[in-house]
């Protein structure tokens, strides 16, 4: 499952980007606490806009650097958790407890998908051993056929036990509904984002290749166990909280390799950051166009993300993969 470009140690307009980016993402941020329906009294700012901003910023910034960790692990741009059949997975969990144990505790909820989310992927990366490769494209195909018969059977099974309304719910990854008290469980992905940036340099090495990295003195396996462990419980916190959102951990990390490079010690923030942001014009455009009603975020994400992983597939025949 190589690279088809080797790991760069920079980009061009590396240096740059960080102060303008960080003015945006502020911009952003103020813009999503002002625009609403509802007035902007101090208890509506502090019960709604407040933590539905929070949850934009924490979701986009963890889904990206989800996205990042298991580009790096499987060694191929076009993966992240929608196209490698984490986060479908990660519902089928959700879907799995809540018959299961309907009044289990939102953490013990988390923990199932997590749990989910981490056999997904494994299965993911053993069908991709078990066959031999001949295009990096292959890799997310094989990622979203996985998912879709994941999905497929989810909705069977949430038909069977007339759950098919909250599976709607979970698909539609809307935060209109975020409130204060319920998107608190985000905040995991903070850590979890601290985590992958101390081990960002085990990582970057890591993407080398696994016959490279053992010649480094990697311990290769404990690294992709700890990057697909904060795959899985970011994937499963996001789903369990706002839903599924796709595209976005793919989007984010080629946008900043473009710019910046593949050094994560570097680049990190710049994808947490752009992943953040992206996450906030998304929620944005979605409120504005049909004002006074919403679009979900997860919606216009789609449009948008979809729309830029179709031109990385055909930029010079998927060179980026």
């Amino acid at each position: 499952m190589p690279l088809a470009e080797p790991i760069s140690a920079g980009g061009r307009y590396g240096h740059y980007v960080g102060p303008g980016a960080a003015i945006i993402l502020l911009a952003l941020a103020s813009a999503s606490l002002l625009v609403g329906v509802g007035d902007r009294s101090w208890d509506i700012m502090v019960v709604s806009r407040l933590p539905r901003t929070l949850a934009l910023l924490l979701a986009g910034a963890s889904l990206a650097v989800a996205g990042v960790l298991m580009q790096m692990v499987v060694q191929n741009r076009f993966v992240e958790p929608t196209t490698a059949g984490t986060a479908q997975t990660a519902g089928l969990g959700m879907l799995a407890v809540t018959i299961l144990a309907p009044d289990a505790p939102i953490v013990v909820k988390m923990l199932c998908a997590a749990a989910f989310a981490l056999a997904g992927t494994a299965a993911f990366l053993g069908i991709l051993r078990s066959i031999q490769l001949r295009s990096t494209l292959t890799v997310p195909l094989i990622g979203i056929v996985f998912g879709g018969i994941v999905w497929a059977g989810t909705t069977m099974l949430a038909y069977r036990y007339d759950l098919l309304q909250t599976l709607a719910t979970w698909n539609a990854s809307d935060f209109s509904a975020v409130l204060r008290g319920r998107y608190e469980l985000l905040w995991i992905g903070l850590g979890l984002m601290i985590a992958a940036y101390v081990a960002a340099d085990r990582f970057t090495i890591a993407g080398l290749g696994r016959d490279n990295a053992v010649n480094l003195g990697l311990d290769y396996r404990a690294v992709v166990a700890l990057a697909l462990l904060i795959v899985a419980l970011v994937t499963a916190a996001t789903v369990i909280t706002v839903g599924i959102i796709p595209f976005l951990g793919l989007v984010a990390p080629n946008i900043v390799s473009l710019i910046a490079g593949d050094n994560l010690r570097r680049t990190l923030p710049l994808v947490a950051g752009l992943g953040a942001g992206l996450m906030l014009a998304c929620d944005l455009i979605g409120r504005i166009v049909r004002f006074p009603f919403e679009i979900p975020a997860g919606t216009v994400m789609g449009v948008v993300g979809g729309g830029i992983f179709l031109y990385l597939l055909l930029r010079k025949g998927g060179r980026l993969a």
